[in-house]
C-alpha cells in the first residue's frame, strides 16, 4: 500500500491529504531537498506562512518538483498582526504572488488577536476566498469556544482549524468542536517536536508492528479522522513519515497511545495567547 491509499479527511468541501510536510524553519536547499523528498515519496499537502519566511522557497521548490499544480494541497496563513480587512487582504496577495503557483488551496487565520475584531478578519478570510485567492478558508490556534464564534460569523464554509496535536495533548474535546461544524483538526508538531519519540509505550507498539515511533504516532493521527503535518529535514525521515499505509493501530494501541497525554504537554503557547479554552 502507497501513501496515496491513505484516507483523504473531508471538510466542508475539501479534501484534505491527511499527512502534509511542515516547513516551519526550513530554508533555501534544506528546504528544496525536504520538498523534493516529500514529492517523490507521495505526499500531496505543503503547509507554510509568512511567518516562515520561506514561501519563495515553497514555490520554487514546488514548481520544480514534477508535481503538477492540481496534484497537490498548499496552505499558507496571515500572521496574527495583520489581521484588519485591510492587512489581511494585502498578505494574502502576497502570499499569492510569493508562491507563485496560484491560489492557495487552503488560507488560514494563523493565531487569533483579541485586539481585532473577529468580524472583522473573518469578514476578510472569506472575502479572500470569494476573491479567488484560496479555494478553502480557515482558522488556525482557535479554542472550541472561538472556532463557534469564527463559524456563527462566516458567510463561507471553514474547513480547518490548524492546531498543536500529538499523544503529550489531550485535543479531543477540540476535536469534538470541529466535527459538530464539520472542520478538520489540522495537527502541527504532530510527533511532539520529537519530544515524546523515546517513551517506552510508544517503542512497545513500534516494535510490535516493526515501525518507527513517529510512525505510530502519526499512524494514531491518522486513524482519529485528523490531518498531521510533520516536518522534517532529513530526506530520508520525510519519507519515513508518510510510510504508513501498510498497518494499523487496533483499540488497545489507539487508547495506549492516547493515554501518553499530561497536563503540561503543551508545546507552543506563545505570549500573546490569552487562554486556550
Amino acid at each position: 500500500m502507497t501513501a496515496s491509499s491513505l484516507p483523504r479527511v473531508a471538510a466542508n468541501g475539501a479534501s484534505i491529504p491527511p499527512i502534509g510536510l511542515g516547513t516551519w524553519q526550513l530554508q533555501g536547499d534544506v528546504l528544496a531537498a525536504s520538498i523534493q523528498a516529500a514529492a517523490d515519496a507521495g505526499y500531496r499537502h505543503f503547509d507554510t506562512a509568512p511567518r516562515y519566511e520561506n514561501e519563495a522557497g515553497v514555490g520554487a521548490a514546488l514548481r520544480a518538483s514534477g508535481l503538477a499544480r492540481d496534484e497537490y494541497f498548499l496552505t499558507t496563513k496571515v500572521w496574527h498582526t495583520e489581521l484588519t480587512a485591510d492587512a489581511f487582504r494585502r498578505s494574502a496577495e502576497r502570499s499569492v504572488q510569493v508562491l507563485g503557483v496560484g491560489p492557495v488551496d487552503l488560507l488560514l487565520i494563523h493565531w487569533p488577536n483579541p485586539a481585532v475584531p473577529l468580524a472583522e478578519t473573518i469578514g476578510a478570510l472569506c472575502q479572500a476566498r470569494r476573491d479567488g485567492l484560496a479555494r478553502h478558508i480557515g482558522v488556525s490556534n482557535f479554542s472550541a469556544s472561538r472556532l463557534d464564534h469564527a463559524v456563527a460569523l462566516a458567510d463561507e464554509p471553514l474547513v480547518a482549524n490548524q492546531c498543536e496535536h500529538h499523544p503529550r495533548l489531550d485535543q479531543s474535546a477540540l476535536i469534538a468542536a470541529c466535527r459538530r461544524h464539520g472542520i478538520a483538526l489540522v495537527g502541527y508538531a504532530p510527533i511532539g517536536s520529537g519530544n515524546l519519540l523515546d517513551d517506552p509505550a510508544l517503542a512497545t507498539l513500534a516494535a510490535r508492528h516493526g515501525k518507527t515511533p513517529a510512525q505510530v504516532v502519526l499512524r494514531w493521527h491518522v486513524q482519529q479522522g485528523t490531518v498531521a503535518i510533520p516536518r522534517s529535514s532529513n530526506p530520508g525521515r520525510v519519507a519515513q513519515n508518510i510510510d504508513i499505509a501498510d498497518f494499523a493501530l487496533d483499540a488497545a494501541d489507539m487508547a495506549a497511545v492516547s493515554a501518553l497525554a499530561r497536563p503540561d504537554g503543551r508545546i507552543f503557547s506563545p505570549a500573546w495567547v490569552e487562554t486556550w479554552e
